[in-house]
């Protein structure tokens, strides 16, 4: 014989609230995209709103986790010194563009980087900075090697 207790409608409730905040306490919490301060940049009469990337931490995670990004916006990587750079888009969820750039704010190349990839994405020479932007932002505004990117940043 199986003996059944009857929980009535609030110990129903109380089951059900008890199951659901079992779920939700085992569900890992979804990534925050970082917020960092920003600099405003300039590349001929366009305005670029970049966050900076300064500490390895802050480098490490990028724009990961970003599900948007406004077309004036991106990240620029600030690095202690000028060796070869090398970036991925591991947990990147938005297409991405990168200008690797010297000191005084002149691109060294520009790559074009698919989210969620492992590919690396290197400079061609050793750069103290590097840029990402939504993909393509670059290419339709004409920025190529040896183009100018203006900010407190870069040495004239």
């Amino acid at each position: 014989m199986i003996y059944v207790k009857t929980l009535g409608p609030l110990g129903h409730m109380a089951l059900l609230f008890g199951l659901v905040g079992t779920v939700l306490a085992e569900t890992p919490p979804r990534p925050i995209p970082q917020n960092l301060p920003t600099v405003t940049l300039t590349s001929g009469m366009h305005n670029i709103v970049a966050q900076l990337a300064e500490t390895p931490e802050q480098r490490s995670v990028g724009l990961m986790f970003r599900s948007r990004m406004a077309t004036h916006e991106g990240m620029l990587f600030v690095f202690e010194s000028a060796t070869k750079q090398c970036f991925w888009m591991r947990n990147t969820l938005l297409p991405l563009s990168i200008a690797f750039l010297r000191d005084d704010g002149s691109v060294v190349n520009i790559a074009d980087m698919k989210p969620q990839s492992d590919d690396a994405h290197c400079s061609n020479e050793p750069v103290r900075y590097a840029l990402e932007m939504n993909v393509g932002w670059f290419a339709k505004r004409g920025v190529t090697a040896g183009s100018k990117i203006n900010g407190p940043h870069f040495k004239r």
